[in-house]
């Protein structure tokens, strides 16, 4: 057991290793918290959820976004539509131009993801994709796209959650300077 323990932790830093020394990674995780400084700078931001309504390290004033994860309308939506369009449909009757779309899938090729970044393409908005392996068919879509390295799901969404944190504080240090002082 304690082999098996060892070996994952080593595939989890070789993987979070390589991923940190791909400069393009870094530059857009970095384009990323930029686009997003800028989006809540102006008052329409959407799609990233809990820790910017709620609070990530620090008090400060919740900020707009909207996780795409209710119940109701899921179930809804998928039996009227077809599941591939869950996130679209919610895309159409919340995004704005000038919002972004956060689409986080190991594969790329999500299709209710793909159908939903068509849609926010469509209203103008950014679509910033958190994806695995080769970026599938939506890194096509993505104004910003970061890649994370790895061969199985666990160790891409690893990568995805460390991004998603990092992201956070980037944004939360240029907004509320005063509380990281």
């Amino acid at each position: 057991m304690l082999e098996i323990i060892r070996s994952s932790f080593e595939d989890a830093r070789q993987v979070l290793d390589e991923f940190i020394s791909n400069e393009k990674s870094m530059q857009s995780i970095s384009d990323f918290a930029e686009l997003l400084v800028e989006t809540f700078d102006k008052g329409d931001a959407m799609h990233f959820a809990e820790e910017w309504t709620g609070r990530y390290r620090k008090d400060r004033k919740p900020m707009p976004a909207l996780a795409f994860s209710d119940v109701s309308h899921i179930s809804c939506t998928s039996n009227d539509y077809g599941f591939e369009h869950i996130f679209e449909r919610m895309v159409d009757a919340f995004g704005e131009e000038g919002d972004i779309f956060l689409a986080i899938t190991t594969s790329g090729n999500s299709k209710n993801l793909l159908l939903a970044a068509e849609a926010a393409k469509r209203k103008g908005m950014k679509v910033v994709g958190l994806v695995g392996k080769d970026g599938g068919k939506i890194k096509d879509l993505c104004d910003i796209a970061i890649i994370a390295p790895g061969k199985t799901s666990d160790r891409i969404q690893e990568i995805h959650i460390k991004v998603i944190h990092i992201v956070i504080e980037c944004v939360e240090r240029r907004l509320f300077p005063e509380l990281y002082q």
